[in-house]
């Protein structure tokens, strides 16, 4: 599964919209977009309220860490 889709996936298991979704984690519907479509990938901060989120709604957050960490090694190469 892509970090993209694991983003996505989480999103639709919480029954959000994208836009209320980025008003849970305080990013912008735009950057909900971009994870979701695979154009960017979330920085740090964005991740840790991921994390955050997840947790409270007892939602698996590995998938999106193990992706999310593979993407920014593959970035570095």
């Amino acid at each position: 599964m892509s970090l993209s889709e694991a983003i996505k996936l989480t999103r639709q298991k919480a029954l959000m919209s994208q836009e209320d979704f980025a008003g849970q984690l305080h990013v912008s519907l735009a950057s909900i977009t971009r994870w979701e479509s695979g154009r960017s990938i979330p920085n740090i901060s964005a991740m840790k309220s991921i994390k955050v989120f997840c947790l409270e709604n007892n939602l698996p957050f590995e998938t999106i860490e193990t992706e999310w960490l593979t993407s920014r090694m593959e970035s570095k190469k």
